[in-house]
């Protein structure tokens, strides 16, 4: 597949709204040849099952996260992001998910698409996870450096490899290589307690997602930022017993009760 102009999304987490109105947002840019999905599909409170069945659909070049292994291994059960997932997808869906690949190669092997890092699902690319407090106030996790993301990169050649997994929308040259984490569409902030406690925060509710054009300097990569109906999936959330996502969705940032247990980061 040869792509010039394209679109990537990631860590959609089930939110249904938000996948609407970013392919809304994409389908009026215009000469969009292609979307490509990372992965972190449908874990989380909202629309899993609507979420999986709109995407097998549209049949976009898909990759697995680590909550599509999380959420096929979880017991069904009401009060698990992945647990939930687990409850409401049917066998098909299932079945999808599972055939999803780690990584994918595009563009002649000059498009590389991972969730992580090429090696793992669960490390981050872009970020560094550390103890306590980071510099810059981002408390458990900071950037990682040009020599960092160098080295998670040994072995990889192509020109533009695109990752998620943060949360974190971000672009940074590494060589002759772009990286392109285009941030969440529907998880704009999280907290986690592994492998160390840390948080990561847009500050802003809106769906996350990327646009790349090839030029011939390189890649042009805007950043995108879609207003959707999140009080909707908040609600949802919410509705649910998930108050901690409910925040989340509303405000792009760590409610004060996850913050504190978390240490008292921030």
């Amino acid at each position: 597949m040869k792509l010039n102009r394209f679109a990537a999304v990631t860590d959609i987490h089930g939110n249904l709204p938000a996948l609407q109105a970013v392919i809304a947002e994409i389908e009026a840019a215009g000469g969009v040849e292609a979307v490509v999905n990372l992965g972190d599909i449908v874990s989380g409170p909202l629309w899993p099952r609507e979420t999986a069945a709109l995407l097998m659909s549209l049949g976009w070049p898909t990759i697995a996260g680590n909550h599509e292994r999380q959420a096929l291994a979880a017991y069904p059960g009401p009060h698990d992001d992945d647990a939930f997932a687990a409850a409401e997808l049917l066998p098909p869906q299932k079945a999808w998910l599972a055939a999803l690949p780690p990584l994918l190669a595009l563009d002649d092997g000059q498009v590389q698409l991972v969730h992580g890092t090429p090696s793992s699902d669960l490390a981050p690319l872009l970020e560094t996870i550390q103890p306590g407090h980071a510099p810059g106030g981002n408390p458990g996790r900071r950037e990682a450096s040009l020599d960092e993301v160098r080295a998670r990169l040994e072995g990889h050649t192509a020109g533009l490899v695109l990752c998620g997994h943060t949360h974190l929308p971000r672009v940074m040259q590494v060589g002759r290589t772009l990286v392109v984490n285009p941030g969440s569409l529907g998880r704009p902030a999280y907290d986690a307690r592994r492998p160390l406690p840390h948080r990561a925060e847009c500050g802003s509710p809106h769906a996350r997602w990327a646009l790349l054009e090839r030029r011939p300097g390189g890649w042009q990569v805007q950043l995108r930022c879609t207003v959707y109906d999140w009080e909707t999936a908040a609600a949802r959330a919410a509705s649910l017993g998930f108050e901690d996502w409910a925040f989340q969705l509303r405000t792009g940032r760590v409610g004060p009760r996850e913050a504190a247990a978390l240490g008292g980061l921030g």
